[in-house]
């Protein structure tokens, strides 16, 4: 039962990971590790399946292989997430919601630079 109950948050969080790549500032990594983590736990068959997928597996190989993203992975994910910021203020307009966007993204971008090895 246990088996069963991993794969499905393993899936939930590869989804959610999945999601991420479009929305700015849901973090893609963080959960497509988390599903590896619970894959290799529930299902050979599925880590194998996510490390090979050529949308998120070099997320899950970066890590295991360089301890975590590459800096061209960082400065490219910085950059697409401020497009969609930028995007989202054009469809918003100004709001308060617009604030709360570049104020997560720009800790997010603090964290991503000083993590850089």
């Amino acid at each position: 039962m246990l088996k069963y109950i991993l794969i499905v948050i393993g899936l939930v969080s590869l989804s959610a990971g999945i999601v991420g790549i479009f929305i700015p500032v849901l973090p893609t990594t963080p959960f497509v590790l988390l599903s590896a983590a619970l894959f290799i736990r529930s299902s050979d068959r599925l880590y194998r399946w996510l490390v090979s997928n050529r949308l998120v597996g070099r997320y899950v190989r970066d890590f295991r292989e360089r301890g975590g993203m590459t800096l061209r992975a960082k400065l490219s994910s910085i950059a697409l997430m401020w497009g969609m910021i930028a995007l989202s203020s054009l469809a918003v307009g100004c709001n308060p919601f617009l604030f709360a966007l570049g104020a997560a993204g720009t800790i997010v971008m603090g964290l991503a630079i000083r993590t850089v090895k």
